[in-house]
């Protein structure tokens, strides 16, 4: 930014992120703001207005008012989130609205010092590529110094901005596929850990006035997120863990920072990874919902959904990572649910964006169908899911890279891996199909274990992902893709 030149402003696999006062400024917020104005402007969308949201994350607020002021300069109504609520409230927003787009202010799951800037589609899912590569060509012709907004409280009195609160529509709308009457009536306990983020309070609201006991650790605003990612994975929510293997709880139920992933523990606070999770899921939609419509997944997503699509007989896809690709395919192939990695799953019968709120709802759902089955723990129901859909022994190491050198690893890497692959991981042979370059490069062993090296699309890292049937394959699979990735 030394030249004078404005900041390039690119979406990556879920909104724009950068550090707050660096590359996350007002005018870069300004900017943003106009793209989404003049792209409703171009769809003649104006008149459908925008829906506003935002997180705990520091600033939030007024990054937030700031995006309006510039929606509003256009004429373009504003519906602003009453206080910092869940990302898919908004989707949810725009969905019941018949709203242009969807804005939301959060950086998600990543370190406190970051904010962003999300794009959620008319259909309320993740602005697709085609919508944000629009937004972007807007914004590459704006510079901050030039968009001036319109007060707020002005356009406020003017009738241009309503204040609103999703949740009474929300648990309507939640109610529609759940009986919360009937969660809330269980004798459980259940643990709730939202890390100081915006989906504090919603669980426990959502199931309170019965015999379930709801128990929320780290529920207080905390823009620092108490020193770690507000992200529901080891070593971030290890506290959780710890205060479950006391004993009592029979269900820990986690959520990011914006609470569109979400994640559980089981009633020996043992962590359920992210893609056990995806497989838990998968089960409950095709098992218990007796849905075997397609399912979505994306690359690094676990192979699990291919094994239980197989049983049930459902056809599975795939995709690179981001919602913004799962989201439409979910669409396209009128698919009963989506996952990723990360975490995030959506859902046909409720949004086709991920809903972290949502997802732990139906984990809670699975184990008191599985319960009255005879499966009367959540370690039980794991077992019982693996036993059909493989063991998944899972885990992601993120190999950090210098921004100034990031852009020739992602060049060496891409054109190494493509170009001259390995035939063996250690004393693995590498399996003899394509390798899956829609978002990295994934090489598959003998018994369907696999590793893939990917570029974040948010940060300068290289992420490393590997999925086996032991542990130990799990470690070393890894290990061999750190050193890809470090040359």
């Amino acid at each position: 930014m030394g030249t004078g030149e404005p900041t390039k402003i690119i979406f990556g696999t879920d909104g724009w992120r950068a550090k707050i006062g660096d590359e996350f400024t007002f005018e870069n917020v300004r900017r943003l703001a106009e793209g989404v104005a003049r792209v409703v402007e171009q769809d003649g969308a104006t008149a459908k207005g925008v829906v506003m949201a935002y997180d705990r994350r520091f600033g939030s607020e007024d990054f937030a008012a700031t995006a309006a002021e510039i929606l509003l300069a256009h004429n373009i109504p504003v519906a602003y989130a009453h206080t910092a609520v869940p990302t898919q409230m908004a989707s949810y927003e725009v969905v019941e609205r018949g709203a242009a787009m969807g804005v939301v202010i959060t950086a998600s799951h990543n370190p406190w010092l970051d904010n962003g800037f999300k794009v959620k589609a008319p259909s309320g899912a993740a602005a697709g590529p085609e919508l944000l590569k629009r937004i972007e060509t807007e914004i590459a012709k704006t510079r901050g110094p030039e968009l001036s907004g319109r007060p707020f409280a002005d356009a406020e009195a003017a009738g241009l901005v309503e204040r609103y609160d999703p949740y009474p529509g929300y648990k309507k709308f939640v109610e529609r596929n759940l009986d919360l009457a009937q969660l809330a009536a269980q004798p459980l306990s259940i643990m709730v850990d939202p890390v100081y983020g915006a989906g504090a309070g919603w669980i426990g609201r959502l199931l309170a006035g019965g015999k379930l006991r709801v128990t929320e650790m780290r529920s207080e605003r905390n823009p620092w997120f108490g020193g770690v990612n507000p992200e529901p994975i080891r070593p971030h929510i290890n506290p959780v863990l710890d205060a479950m293997r006391g004993g009592g709880y029979d269900l820990g139920l986690l959520l990011d920072g914006d609470a569109d992933r979400a994640g559980a523990v089981t009633e020996q606070g043992i962590f359920i990874h992210q893609l056990q999770a995806f497989g838990l899921l998968a089960y409950y939609m095709l098992e218990h919902k007796k849905d075997l419509r397609p399912i979505v997944k994306t690359v690094n997503e676990s192979s699990m959904g291919e094994r239980l699509g197989a049983h049930y007989g459902a056809e599975v896809f795939e995709t690179p990572v981001g919602f913004k690709y799962v989201g439409p395919k979910m669409i396209e192939t009128g698919a009963s649910m989506g996952g990723e990695e990360s975490g995030g799953y959506g859902f046909a019968m409720h949004l086709p964006e991920r809903d972290g709120i949502f997802a732990d709802l139906l984990i809670l759902d699975l184990l008191v169908r599985e319960r009255a089955l005879g499966r009367k723990s959540m370690s039980e129901v794991l077992a019982h899911v693996q036993s059909i859909g493989g063991e998944s022994h899972y885990l992601r190491i993120d190999v950090h890279i210098p921004r100034g050198e990031y852009p020739a690893v992602k060049e060496r890497l891409a054109t190494q891996l493509v170009a001259a692959p390995p035939s063996t991981l250690g004393a693995h042979p590498v399996r003899a199909v394509p390798l899956s370059t829609k978002d990295g490069v994934k090489f598959f062993t003998a018994d369907d274990s696999w590793l893939l090296v990917r570029f974040s699309g948010t940060e300068p890292l290289v992420r490393v992902y590997a999925e086996a049937t032991s542990a130990a394959l799990r470690d070393e699979l890894l290990t061999i893709g750190e050193k890809l990735a470090r040359g």
